[in-house]
């Protein structure tokens, strides 16, 4: 029986896919420190709902405490590790740079150490879009450099990248990276745009809408997200990166008209300037993703914004 280790399983992408796993009676091991990041809550309720799996079993520890992850790789002794725990958010990382060097980089370490240490069959884990930076470029490729990312969180994800090279190279260990574009769905996270967009929406508040409307986001349904890493899964690839994304650059104000659509409710939009460390456009190139790993995106926006606001309507009741 295939015994999986899932860091961030109580998070947004972890959550759908642990509960994707379970669901094919995979056995699961997910740790997660449940930060405040965002509402805490949000975070227990998706655990609840995995902890009714019997083959699902959870540890709350932080990845900076080397012995607990230990305990865990002992005791556990998974086959593969799906890496998902990480600082998320962009914007964040200006406020706050502490938290994505203990998340991103001492944590990704201490995984990848003990991935090669306990002798791991693979190690899979989650990239971003944000490495590509301002990569003139359009779509954003594989095979492009991503040299000169804008943000912390983007440079924490490129040196996580680099050191599963390293590791790959030095002993063997087998790395898949996971570049996600923009990932969006049910139980998503709050300080998300869609989902902080249809609540305050819904509360009649004021949305701060950047540069202008003027930006385009790869939107990438959950459902397709987890669909590729499982598709990784039983992969054999010493070294690769892919793209997972929805092959479609749209307009932020695509997004929000959609939004105003399924709520039947007109927005009350206040555009503001750029924020730092933030970016145009991004669009993906998945030609590899859908060779290698046969992935092919299925839910158009539309389609994933409607799935995305009823489970919202029916979370808040």
């Amino acid at each position: 029986m295939q015994k999986i280790l899932i860091t961030g399983a109580a998070g947004f992408i972890g959550y759908h896919l642990s509960r994707s796993l379970l669901e094919d009676g995979i056995i699961v091991f997910g740790v997660d420190n449940l930060n405040n990041y965002y509402d805490t809550d949000l975070k227990e309720q998706r655990l609840k709902r995995l902890k009714s799996f019997k083959n699902f079993s959870f540890k709350k520890i932080d990845l900076i405490d080397e012995k607990k992850l230990n305990n865990v790789f002992l005791n556990f002794n998974p086959s593969i590790v799906i890496h998902l725990a990480a600082q998320a958010g962009v914007r964040y990382s200006i406020e706050n740079p502490k938290a994505y060097l203990d998340s991103n980089l001492i944590g990704f370490h201490n995984i990848i150490e003990q991935c090669r240490s306990c002798k791991i069959e693979k190690l899979i884990y989650a990239s971003s879009s944000s490495i590509y930076g301002l990569n003139k470029k359009i779509p954003f490729s594989v095979n492009d450099k991503t040299d000169y990312p804008v943000s912390l969180y983007g440079a924490t994800k490129k040196s996580n990248e680099l050191v599963a090279h390293a590791y790959s190279h030095l002993y063997g260990l087998k790395t898949i990276g996971l570049r996600f574009f923009t990932v969006y769905g049910p139980w998503g996270r709050p300080d998300m745009a869609y989902f902080s967009f249809t609540k305050k929406i819904i509360e009649g508040r004021k949305i701060e809408v950047f540069n202008h409307g003027n930006m385009q986001r790869d939107f990438t349904y959950i459902d397709d997200i987890v669909d590729g890493i499982r598709n990784t899964i039983e992969k054999d690839f010493n070294f690769e990166i892919f793209n997972l994304g929805n092959s479609k650059s749209e307009d932020l104000m695509t997004m929000i008209r959609i939004i105003e659509k399924e709520l039947n409710i007109k927005a009350n939009i206040v555009f503001k300037d750029m924020q730092a460390g933030d970016v145009f456009k991004t669009y993906a190139d998945i030609k590899k993703s859908n060779k290698m790993l046969k992935f092919k995106p299925k839910v158009s926006l539309q389609i994933g914004l409607k799935k995305t606001i009823d489970w919202y309507k029916s979370f808040i009741r």
